[in-house]
């Protein structure tokens, strides 16, 4: 035995000795072997505008922690990462939930959503929360920032992670644990906090220096910067019709006893599955009535109804559903299509990168729509054009029409919302419409599921179902898709006169089998591996749900298929 232990010894002794290659921008360097991503970092910060938080080692994200045995290609993250500003909000989220602990041993921490370009979070505990105890938490919190306490990665056997959680208070993912295939999972210890928030945090508390912590009735918003201002905190900006929207969808997640995925899986596994389905395509009937029901008493003024949403909100089948009701109420609405209204392609301008911002306002022939709506409101006829993408031009096909009191138009496209786009029309004569997934249903009391990543996958699924993509195109795509949501929709968003969450409890259950075999077969060297193994990660724990009991009318069909509205995907 003792022998065994000398030789290990002087084999991790050559080991460390010897020299490895490693590539950062493209640039080779010799560094001993041993040394971690934190040794290197000093060298490469000044490459960064904002402090490196991990690395792609090989294409895989690494936590600085990390020690280098072989040659590699390294690429360093920092907050302007989507990578990196996730290892900064769970790291200050579990720093936050520490914080809270000390101060209110009872009480229990809630990472709700995204909201206001931050986390809302709930502290359930004897007393209601108040802004001089929500000032008491953001002080802890820099004391704790000051300290430089580390984050240290351990790996444990499943059962030892359950039991550990339950020594912190965690029940609810000790439970979740259950679901989990490997043997093993890492968690985070940080000073007297061990936690499980799946994924890699900053090597220290140092980094985390900036945030706020802002009182917002009963709960408060957990403040970080973004992508875009990754030194600084970003302006506050209210969404009271947004948070409204989130907590009507969380209290009637409690009432039906799914708030969380490990009691979507009770339900599945105890044979409530297919009830949940109906209830829930029920509650979405129930709110597409009542919203045709204000549209209808209001029917000598409301001409024109603007539904905007980001990508994969599930616009379309809503459009739809919408329709039939308002028929139901004795409207008989007229869709148009924004897409007719695009200049021609050649005169839309180039950007200062040499593209054409095919999303912007500025593409769309703003003088013909607002001619051709305000005649149309008139009684008068109108041609509308058709626009032929394959020549990028618009035609006309002789497709006449004229309306009268009873026939509302409905316009679905990204920039609805916007003023801008229908000018002349009055505002007492539109009708705005905000859709999104907005998914209320998280992993734990602590790990939340981002509603981007719901229509991520909503999309994934309907790209490879309908428009002949690969994952790996609609992942390339992405991040230009958010730009433009980010620059065209969300602010725009509270100017909507009602907003429908299209988010159904169920779905991730149902799109499991869709979205997993696409999601394992991106291999490591795929570009989109990163990301593709973090929706794998978390997609891991639901149980799958049969669909088939789903209505043709579901807002879910537009991306599974079955779908009894005719799309043109």
């Amino acid at each position: 035995m003792a022998q065994a232990r000398v030789k290990d010894k002087l084999e991790r002794d050559v080991l460390m000795e010897a020299n490895i290659k490693i590539r950062v921008n493209r640039t080779d360097y010799l560094e001993k072997s041993g040394i971690t991503l934190l040794n290197l970092v000093q060298k490469h910060q000044i490459n960064h505008t904002s402090p490196i938080l991990a690395a792609k080692v090989n294409n895989e994200l690494r936590p600085l922690t990390d020690i280098l045995t072989q040659n590699c290609e390294i690429e360093f993250i920092d907050r302007s990462y989507d990578d990196g500003l996730r290892i900064y909000v769970r790291s200050l989220t579990m720093m936050f939930i520490r914080a809270c602990k000390e101060l209110f041993p009872r009480c229990e921490v809630s990472v709700e959503h995204s909201l206001n370009k931050g986390l809302y979070c709930e502290i359930k505990d004897e007393t209601s929360l108040s802004p001089s105890q929500v000032n008491r938490i953001e002080t802890r919190m820099r004391e704790i920032v000051a300290s430089r306490e580390l984050f240290e990665r351990i790996e444990v056997d499943v059962e030892d992670a359950q039991s550990i959680m339950k020594s912190m208070g965690f029940g609810d993912k000790a439970e979740l644990l259950k679901y989990r295939a490997e043997k093993t999972i890492p968690l985070y210890r940080f000073g007297w906090v061990t936690d499980c928030l799946y994924g890699y945090m900053v090597p220290d508390s140092g980094y985390l220096d900036i945030f706020e912590l802002k009182f917002y009735l009963p709960g408060l918003i957990l403040r970080y910067p973004t992508k875009q201002t990754p030194n600084k905190l970003p302006d506050f900006e209210d969404n009271p019709k947004l948070y409204s929207v989130f907590r009507e969808s969380e209290n009637w997640a409690h009432r039906v006893n799914v708030a969380n995925v490990l009691q979507l899986n009770n339900k599945i596994e105890t044979g409530g599955g297919q009830e949940l389905i109906h209830i829930s395509e029920a509650l979405h009937e129930k709110q597409i009535a009542e919203i045709a029901d204000k549209i209808s008493l209001r029917r000598q003024q409301i001409h024109l109804i603007l539904i905007a949403g980001p990508s994969a909100s599930g616009k379309t089948t809503f459009a739809q559903r919408l329709k039939i009701h308002l028929m139901v109420n004795g409207l008989h609405p007229i869709p148009i299509s924004m897409d007719n209204y695009y200049l021609d392609r050649d005169s839309i301008p180039i950007e200062e990168d040499g593209q054409r911002d095919l999303e912007s306002i500025s593409t769309i022939d703003i003088e013909l729509l607002n001619e051709h709506l305000s005649r149309l409101i008139q009684g008068q006829q109108v041609e509308i054009p058709y626009f032929n993408f394959k020549k990028g031009m618009r035609e006309y096909r002789g497709n006449i029409i004229s309306i009268n009191d009873q026939q509302p138009l409905i316009i679905e496209g990204i920039h609805g919302l916007n003023e801008q786009l229908t000018p002349m029309i009055p505002k007492m004569n539109k009708f705005k419409i905000y859709i999104s997934a907005l998914t209320q249903l998280n992993l734990d009391s602590h790990n939340r599921i981002p509603t981007t990543d719901t229509r991520l996958i909503r999309r994934i699924v309907r790209d490879k179902q309908f428009r002949g993509a690969s994952i790996d195109d609609t992942l390339t795509m992405w991040s230009s898709v958010r730009r433009g949501e980010e620059k065209y929709i969300f602010p725009f968003q509270e100017m909507a006169d009602v907003m429908f969450n299209s988010a159904l409890t169920y779905e991730m259950a149902v799109l499991k089998p869709y979205i997993m075999p696409l999601l394992i077969n991106i291999n490591t060297n795929d570009i989109h591996f990163t990301e593709a193994n973090r929706l794998k990660k978390f997609m891991k724990y639901f149980v799958e749900l049969d669909g088939v009991n789903i209505p043709a009318t579901s807002i879910i069909k537009e991306f599974t298929g079955g779908s009894c509205f005719h799309y043109g995907h």
